[in-house]
């Protein structure tokens, strides 16, 4: 489900909305869930969100929409987005959520539609939406051997920044319509173009439109295996490092 272009809007305003709704006297979970609900099928009529649930804040309720958390108060009238800070703990407790929401949506994705980069020893697995023309993902991708050398395992989605229909998409669809998937994309890193123009069903657009989603605005972009976003460039020594600590402190 994709959210129109008006509930993006919305949803970008800062901090606090107020939602058609009046006080009421405090009630169950059930009924605040359901209030929760009618007052944003007012503002966002033609989004069903995933899940509402009662939050770690006290009158809060968790509303899960796409790969976003905001939340509501029970009594259906403010909105408020951005995260729940743990003051005690020194934790932020939204967006390690924020993050597995986007870590199951490229999931869905399924790996017969990335590109992959496949080290001997696997130690981590990271997804970098990529772009033929960018020049630090052509850098990224020139180090491979060390990357995969170090046990770390590439998956490639495509995210042409000029655009669909765009010169760089239209190499981003040769290079995933190549009899040689792997060896069409070192030609295209290596040259910045592609073996031979070719065209045939792809999942390019479907790259995109989940880069919107996870908010990549350049590339490279580095989705790490806990969902968190790495923007640019990272080189294997730093990106090993990152990765090892991450998964040290689990």
């Amino acid at each position: 489900m994709r959210l129109p272009h008006l509930s993006l809007s919305l949803l970008s305003l800062p901090l606090l909305l107020v939602l058609i709704a009046s006080p009421v006297a405090a009630e169950g979970d059930d009924e605040a869930i359901e209030r929760v609900k009618r007052s944003l099928a007012l503002l966002l009529p033609n989004i069903e969100p995933e899940t509402i649930a009662k939050s770690e804040v006290t009158g809060l309720y968790e509303v899960v929409i796409e790969t976003r958390i905001v939340y509501v108060s029970g009594d259906g009238r403010y909105l408020i987005q951005g995260s729940i800070v743990d003051l005690e703990l020194r934790e932020n407790i939204t967006q390690p959520k924020v993050n597995k929401l986007k870590l199951a949506v490229i999931e869905r994705l399924g790996e017969d539609n990335m590109i992959i980069f496949e080290p001997e020893t696997i130690k981590h697995t990271i997804t970098v939406f990529t772009d033929i023309d960018c020049g630090f993902c052509r850098k990224l991708h020139s180090e491979m051997a060390g990357y995969n050398e170090k046990g770390i395992r590439i998956r490639y989605l495509f995210y042409p920044r000029a655009g669909v229909n765009s010169a760089s998409y239209r190499k981003a669809v040769s290079v995933w319509c190549a009899d040689d998937r792997i060896e069409a994309m070192n030609i295209a890193k290596k040259t910045g173009n592609p073996p031979e123009e070719k065209s045939c069903e792809n999942p390019v657009k479907r790259h995109m439109l989940l880069g919107e989603m996870m908010g990549v605005t350049g590339t490279p972009a580095l989705m790490l295996e806990d969902g968190e976003m790495l923007p640019g460039y990272v080189s294997p020594d730093r990106l090993i490092a990152i990765l090892d600590e991450r998964k040290n402190a689990k």
